[in-house]
């Protein structure tokens, strides 16, 4: 694995939980991550690595078919899992309470957000994950603070 600020180059399994760990304390107290990818990048498989980190209790599962799942940590916090791959438009989002959810105060860890672009709050975490082989990803992290784009 290679860091770049918060570029990580070649990140395999071995290297993810270490690569989760580093980005729960740096994006501490921004309550909505976002997570791009491809269809396979592995997004449902860091946000497990981010929960595992947050010390998440529940069984994690991707909300592919319930839209959001709820999990607790175990200092009693809530984690908000997302996945937005079968909306067919925002309206569907909205009508689930989105906008509640994220600005609950809770982390919120949402995948496919480009089906949800207007409910998206200004200040956000975005985390694109690329494929570069079949074992081995690029994340790369920027900060959003709403008023103007920091990268970190």
């Amino acid at each position: 694995m290679i860091k770049e600020g918060l570029v990580y180059r070649q990140v395999d399994l071995e290297a993810l939980d270490a690569v989760a760990e580093e980005i729960v304390k740096t994006l501490s107290g921004t309550p909505v991550w976002l997570f791009h990818g491809e269809m396979g990048a592995g997004k449902t498989t860091f946000i497990k690595a981010i929960c595992n980190q947050l010390k998440v209790t529940d069984v994690m599962s991707s909300p592919t078919f319930s839209i959001v799942n709820e999990y607790e940590t175990e200092g009693g916090e809530k984690v908000y899992h997302f996945d937005f791959y079968r909306i067919k438009n925002e309206a569907e989002a909205w009508d689930i309470g989105t906008e509640e959810y994220f600005y609950s105060g809770y982390l919120c860890l949402v995948e496919w957000p480009e089906k949800i672009p207007s409910l998206i709050p200004a200040a956000h975490a975005a985390i694109a994950l690329t494929i570069e082989n079949n074992t081995q990803r690029t994340i790369a992290i920027s900060v959003h603070d709403g008023k103007e784009e920091n990268r970190i």
